[in-house]
């Protein structure tokens, strides 16, 4: 009887210890799940935050340009469709509405509800695709009461019409939602504000001048799409210039002359036609006669950067990147732009941020979107 105790006794010394480590197993298990859950509240916390700080933030006084899109029809990775933010003095502008380009808008910390107006270049459908969601975000996110200009040469009319239609389902079902105190239905969609150019080849209009702001509205050649402008932007001796999509033209380089920066589409015409030669392996049908078609109405780099140089603009930032370009072909889609221009040319991606202060020679870029 007394060996039979005695062999109880470690068995349940055993069961005992297992026990004990069981249960402090399991302690451990939901000590960590507590804790895993309050770093991830904290963590989540201050990405909420930051994200809110950021979309508060305060720039100096100048002009500023957000690239919130520099691609172009053809998917790229890095790139979505043209889009680039303007602020001057505080006002903020949107130039072309390209595809993806909303979102970039948020990501980089633009409020979008504070937009005094959209100005488009032209209609080809990747400058306007994004649209609707750009007038959707600035009427939601800001409870504004009136809708946001859409300004634009002739034509802006049919365009803004068509998207306030697409939307107005939209608009309802939020309105019935969230309230019209929260999203007044006076404010949803937007107004066409369209601007007429003279025949001159060089014709422009003065769309803005106030506040120290000057906004001018110029022709460039981008036919069959016409009419097709460019914008100047000038604010307390800080100017830059956007070019839209064209080829190059001289209404284009007159208003270049001594900008600081100057944003023009790029098309690689040796790398278009590295594609028009393989088209025959897309199963695309229409591959081989677009990419025949395309450099007929863009701008090589090199004659970009020939732009440049005659204007004395102080940098070039190449946008509207076509073809699709991943970086380590940097130095190949530059081609022999060097030999035509010796200031700084930035190749662009989505997220850079350009900055102008006023009363200042300096030009800074930076990185928003990583």
């Amino acid at each position: 009887m007394q060996g039979t105790n005695s062999g109880k006794k470690p068995m349940g010394r055993l069961l005992k210890a297992t026990i004990w480590v069981v249960s402090v197993i399991v302690v451990i298990v939901l000590t960590a799940a507590v804790f895993q859950k309050q770093v991830l509240t904290t963590v989540a916390t201050k990405i909420i935050q930051e994200r809110f700080l950021r979309q508060a933030h305060k720039n100096d006084d100048g002009l500023y340009a957000g690239l919130a899109g520099t691609g172009a029809p053809f998917p790229d990775i890095n790139r979505v469709g043209p889009c680039i933010v303007v602020e001057a003095g505080g006002r903020l502008y949107i130039i072309d509405a390209g595809p993806g380009s909303a979102r970039n808008i948020g990501l980089m910390g633009f409020d979008i509800a504070k937009v005094e107006a959209i100005l488009l270049t032209h209609f080809h459908s990747d400058h306007i695709a994004d649209l609707g969601e750009m007038m959707l975000q600035r009427w939601a996110g800001g409870s504004n009461a009136k809708p946001v200009d859409v300004i634009g040469p002739k034509g802006v009319e049919t365009v803004v019409e068509g998207f306030n239609h697409a939307y107005s389902l939209d608009a309802g079902y939020r309105v019935a939602f969230h309230g019209a105190a929260t999203v007044p239905p006076s404010g949803a969609g937007g107004t066409a504000r369209p601007f007429s150019l003279s025949s001159a080849e060089e014709a422009s209009v003065v769309l803005v001048d106030e506040g120290g702001v000057k906004i001018t509205a110029f022709k460039v050649n981008h036919s069959p799409a016409y009419p097709a402008v460019g914008y100047r932007f000038d604010y307390k001796g800080r100017s830059l210039v956007v070019s839209g999509d064209t080829v190059p033209c001289q209404s284009l380089k007159k208003q270049s002359q001594g900008v600081d920066v100057l944003f023009h589409e790029a098309q690689q015409p040796s790398m278009i036609k590295m594609i028009h030669d393989q088209a025959g392996l897309s199963p695309n049908p229409s591959l081989a006669k677009i990419t025949a078609d395309i450099p007929g109405y863009h701008t090589a780099p090199e004659d970009a950067a020939k732009i440049a140089r005659e204007a004395s603009v102080k940098h070039l930032v190449l946008y509207h990147i076509l073809p699709p370009l991943p970086p380590v072909l940097n130095h190949m889609f530059l081609g022999d732009t060097a030999k035509y221009y010796n200031g700084p040319i930035t190749l662009a991606v989505d997220g850079m941020l350009i900055s102008l202060p006023a009363n200042s020679d300096k030009i800074s870029i930076k990185q928003i979107l990583k």
